[in-house]
């Protein structure tokens, strides 16, 4: 029976807060068996993992996913390079908007997708310290007023004084 929906494999928690997304890609990625084992366990990490574009083509570095436990000698390397499937027209928009300057592309998560690997890439923007405080604070009055709400709903509205 055919795997149907999105199972979610690992996330990349941190990308949100130090980029500012533009747009959003879904690429396929190139596996080697024991590879698509190994992440069916649910074991993969997106932490030092990047994109990069060379010759045309699309790479994703630093993505660990440990060895399959059950492998032989045909297991494959933890941290290889492993090229990311994309349509020719969204790749040469890609090298577009990454020559203008200032912008990366960043591994978003790994995911199955009707049992087939796909990592979602955004083009990004680097955010500067003081972007990363300005959203943190903003995280912080939202959260604030959400409860002031939640408590007014309640009847146990505190003063604010």
């Amino acid at each position: 029976m055919k795997e149907k929906g999105r199972k979610v494999i690992a996330q990349n928690r941190r990308a949100r807060h130090d980029y500012a997304v533009l747009e959003e890609f879904e690429a396929g990625v190139a596996l080697m068996g024991t590879e698509v084992k190994s992440l069916r366990l649910g074991r993969a990490s997106l932490v030092d993992a990047y994109a990069t574009v060379d010759d045309g083509e699309v790479f994703l570095r630093g993505l660990h996913i440990p060895e399959y436990t059950h492998g032989s000698w045909t297991n494959h390397e933890p941290r290889r390079t492993r090229k990311l499937l994309l349509h020719k027209y969204e790749i040469e928009r890609l090298i577009g908007k990454i020559r203008e300057g200032g912008l990366t592309l960043v591994p978003m998560s790994l995911y199955f997708s009707d049992g087939k690997v796909k990592c979602e890439i955004a083009l990004a923007r680097g955010k500067k310290t003081y972007d990363k405080r300005q959203d943190l604070a903003k995280k912080d009055a939202e959260r604030d007023m959400a409860r002031a709400i939640g408590r007014a709903a309640k009847g146990r509205a505190r003063s604010l004084s």
